[in-house]
């Protein structure tokens, strides 16, 4: 449903976005990850037609955004970066605007604004002006005029930016229960919001997508993918009795909580061997771990690797 192909946006010499290719299907939620300035945004106004790709093409539900744009934001649903509205409408005015654009009227209108108020719920704050609410009330009645029209693709930039943790619950649920039967791009710098709604991760880094797959295909890359940790008091000897099996790479202590971290060396089942060796050493152990792998690890790496290429070149 939203599909990119050597989208790229460029203002002079610079290439704030380059060659992007991304495929987002009917049930996929992708996380759009990657540092301030590596084109996240950017790539999303290009899909949402509010900026010309200089180089490329996006197509929504099969509609080019330059050649389509009308039928492609008919298919789209976008809450951009920072909730804009119109601040001297109240909830209610803005909302019967919005569907009034997307050509919802009458009883057929009335019922999606209905139905858009509930799920978000903005009933408490409908006659207030927008210029009132707070930062999460704005974003709530941004996020409700994407969903009026019950577009079968979205893009969501920072949904949950300046909720509370409840209200942070809510939106990932939202999310997740219209994830069914469409493609949605969320842009996000909280990791915990990725594993809690997206089946689909692409970081970009300097203008570029650097890796995209699964959660659990990104994870399997970090470090830290079948690592075991633990919490055990007074574990030196342990510690120094496992960095000496060949199964292991290495053993590293948080210097801050005490938590103990083995790597395994590359291909090794280390939990057995750890499981053992703490037995045998009859070892008090809290929290034992087999570690899936850390999304925050890869995407340091990742972005590592784009600065540390761009300063070499």
């Amino acid at each position: 449903m939203i599909k990119t192909e050597n989208l790229g946006k460029r203002y002079g010499r610079l290439d704030a976005v380059a060659a992007l290719d991304l495929r987002v299907a009917p049930g996929q939620v992708m996380a759009l990850l990657g540092p301030n300035g590596a084109g996240k945004t950017t790539s999303m106004r290009m899909i949402a037609g509010f900026l010309r790709p200089s180089s490329g093409r996006a197509t929504v539900c099969g509609h080019d955004v330059v050649r389509e744009p009308l039928a492609a934001r008919r298919a789209l649903g976008y809450l951009p970066e920072g909730a804009p509205s119109y601040g001297e409408f109240s909830v209610a005015e803005f909302l019967a605007f919005a569907a009034r654009v997307r050509g919802l009227t009458g009883i057929p209108g009335a019922r999606r604004m209905d139905e858009t108020v509930e799920r978000l719920q903005l009933q408490p704050v409908l006659a207030q002006g927008i210029e009132t609410l707070s930062k999460g009330y704005r974003r709530r009645v941004c996020l409700a005029q994407a969903l009026l029209h019950d577009p079968p693709a979205l893009i969501l930039d920072e949904p949950t930016d300046g909720l509370d943790p409840n209200q942070q619950r809510e939106v990932h649920a939202l999310i997740r229960g219209m994830a069914r039967d469409r493609a949605i791009i969320v842009s996000t710098h909280a990791l915990d919001e990725v594993r809690a709604v997206c089946n689909r991760v692409a970081i970009l880094a300097r203008g570029r997508l650097r890796v995209e797959g699964t959660p659990a295909e990104l994870e399997a890359r970090s470090r830290y993918h079948r690592a075991v940790s633990f919490h055990a008091p007074a574990s030196a000897l342990a510690r120094e009795l496992l960095a000496r099996q060949p199964e292991v790479e290495t053993v590293e202590l948080d210097p801050i909580d005490g938590r103990v971290t083995v790597f395994p060396r590359e291909g090794a089942d280390i939990f057995p061997v750890v499981v053992k060796l703490l037995a045998e050493q009859r070892v008090r152990v809290e929290e034992l771990q087999l570690e899936r792998g850390r999304l925050e690890d890869v995407f340091r790496h990742v972005t590592d690797d784009a600065e540390d290429a761009a300063c070499a070149a």
